[in-house]
């Protein structure tokens, strides 16, 4: 009892002290993740990385990293930048005047928008059409249903009794 006791505390002292230095040392991450809602990055602001589902992600400052956007659009505005990679699925990209987007822009089932002084560092790869968003949603369920259809033949095939037909 002893023992655990010790270890109960020994983790809660390094818990504590992971909690206070991020804290105080300004290494707190300043990711932003969004269920449902809009990401809004204001003129002069810097953040990390952005991930949103179910809302879109509007880029007025700067984002240092990658920004992933399901189901809504990615809009970089004038002066707005990213520094890594855009990922939309079923959403667009516009890119205004003066946008910079540093790495990849890799849109699945919608379209790019794109002002000619606007600049990505990276390739632009675009699936659109509405026929690759089901078609990546479908092809995992088939497998699935697949291998539990296999399963279930399986069980019923090792579990048949050895029953002899009435002659």
């Amino acid at each position: 009892m002893r023992i655990q006791s010790c270890l109960f505390a020994g983790l809660l002292v390094c818990t504590l002290v992971a909690g206070l230095s991020s804290a105080t040392f300004g290494q707190a991450s300043h990711e932003r993740t969004q269920f449902g809602h809009d990401v809004i990055v204001g003129p002069g602001e810097e953040v990390s990385e952005i991930t949103c589902f179910g809302g879109s992600v509007r880029v007025r400052g700067h984002v240092a990293g990658d920004v992933v956007a399901i189901g809504g659009n990615v809009v970089v505005e004038e002066d707005g930048s990213v520094g890594g990679d855009a990922t939309v699925f079923g959403g667009g990209v516009r890119l205004e005047k003066t946008a910079k987007i540093g790495g990849d822009v890799t849109i699945f089932g919608g379209n790019i928008r794109r002002d000619p002084e606007s600049q990505v560092g990276g390739d632009i790869t675009n699936f659109s059409g509405g026929l690759w968003l089901p078609l990546m949603v479908a092809l995992p369920l088939i497998f699935i249903g697949a291998i539990v259809a296999l399963i279930i033949w399986l069980v019923r095939r090792l579990t048949r009794t050895g029953a002899v037909a009435p002659a």
